[in-house]
């Protein structure tokens, strides 16, 4: 029962892992029609499945739903796979997985894309999967753009628009021993809780001037008229403008 994980029935403790050389005898074998290797493949290939998915947890969806959805993008990446590419199945496969589960979250996700920008995402994803399948790597953002004949920064665009949401507590470095989340990457500087709570001070200590000094340091601070200004308007001298505003700031200091 150690390091037992069930997924949709599968014990994946008991599951075989197969070297490089392994790997690819079984993809061999499996363009010549055996459809043994292919099994073989797709079971020894689960635990990679597993790994993926961890990625996508804690955001409500059934670990059972995503292993079946990941298993299909494991199968796409058996039968696309060039043996003849110097590349490792797992550095193709992955990304495969990745996308079959990022396209189902798509489609069930809560969040509306206009059906013009969900096309363009899905013209997007086929040809990466096309581009991956030839050239067995990712391809850039200026290749797919030049591909579908549009802006790259269309298809910046579509990919952020269908992008899953991300959590701001959810962890940053799924390896790193200490608790490091999203939030803690985007602090907000200007809206800290000290600044909320100076201003919700100077709010309250703005409260006990009067009328008249409130409307001149509105005047001066908020508008950012001079006192000459100020005292044209207000109908008072210079001078009893600046006492007034030495005033109403002598108790805004005290107050707060």
């Amino acid at each position: 029962m150690h390091n037992k994980v069930e997924v949709s029935g599968v014990n994946t403790a008991k599951l075989s892992v197969l070297k490089n050389d392994e790997t690819m005898e079984l993809l061999r074998r499996c363009r010549q029609g055996d459809s043994g290797a292919r099994d073989e493949l797709i079971r020894s290939n689960l635990r990679l499945v597993l790994s993926v998915i961890q990625k996508f947890t804690g955001r409500g969806e059934n670990p059972d739903d995503l292993f079946q959805v990941g298993c299909v993008g494991l199968i796409k990446a058996i039968d696309n796979f060039n043996i003849d590419m110097d590349v490792k199945f797992s550095t193709y496969g992955v990304p495969m997985i990745v996308g079959e589960i990022r396209r189902y979250l798509r489609d069930n996700s809560a969040i509306r894309v206009s059906r013009s920008m969900r096309d363009t995402a899905y013209k997007i994803l086929q040809v990466k999967e096309k581009y991956m399948a030839e050239h067995q790597k990712e391809p850039d953002t200026e290749t797919i753009a030049k591909l579908l004949e549009i802006e790259p920064r269309e298809v910046v665009f579509a990919m952020d628009a269908i992008a899953d949401p991300l959590s701001l507590y959810e962890p940053m470095y799924a390896d790193s021993p200490e608790s490091s989340r999203v939030i803690d990457q985007v602090r907000d500087s200007k809206n800290t809780d000290e600044s909320w709570l100076e201003r919700l001070s100077l709010k309250d200590a703005m409260a006990k001037l009067d009328k008249r000094e409130q409307q001149i340091l509105a005047l001066r601070f908020y508008d950012g008229k001079t006192q000459m200004e100020v005292s044209a308007e207000v109908g008072i001298s210079q001078a009893q403008v600046s006492r007034l505003e030495k005033n109403a700031i002598g108790k805004i200091r005290k107050n707060i």
